[in-house]
């Protein structure tokens, strides 16, 4: 069984139009979900082998802050250049050539790209994945190269917005 969690990065500023797309940072409201978000997610207890971030200010901020509270050592977070705004084919090739002693993994990237992986690798549809939402999937394979030849079960989802404040 192997595990894939999809993290969208938390909400974004504009405010800052001398900065470019990727160094975009967090704004107020993505500061504010992230350790929220964090924690709901360690409140479940799941286990993060490894953990792979688009370098994009957004994203791999949002990964700092789920390294944070899940314990995870933020040097431990590889940063992929090809997650910023990636198509399918390019995360399914990285997630694929994942090695296979990490049996669940977190990725932290960007839509649309997101989205249309989610709806590609498992039996759950959505039209958007929320800004700072955790999507898993699992995989009945042994070997993140059967990524390509199975199909994955939604077991977990969660977004800013599933909880009232």
């Amino acid at each position: 069984m192997k595990r894939l969690f999809i993290v969208r990065h938390a909400k974004s500023s504009w405010d800052f139009p001398h900065l470019s797309d990727f160094e975009r940072p967090l704004n107020g409201r993505g500061m504010r979900n992230l350790p929220d978000m964090a924690s709901r997610f360690r409140e479940v207890g799941y286990p993060i082998d490894l953990m792979i971030s688009s370098p994009a200010q957004r994203a791999f901020a949002t990964a700092r802050g789920f390294a944070r509270e899940l314990g995870f050592a933020k040097e431990e977070i590889l940063q992929e250049h090809r997650l910023y705004h990636a198509s399918v084919p390019t995360m399914k090739g990285l997630i694929s050539k994942t090695d296979d002693r990490h049996n669940t993994i977190m990725i932290f990237g960007h839509n649309p790209g997101l989205t249309y992986l989610i709806k590609e690798l498992s039996d759950f549809y959505i039209d958007n994945l929320p800004t700072c939402a955790v999507c898993g999937i699992q995989f009945d394979t042994n070997s993140w190269l059967g990524l390509n030849q199975v199909y994955g079960n939604k077991f977990y989802y969660d977004y800013p917005k599933s909880r009232p404040n």
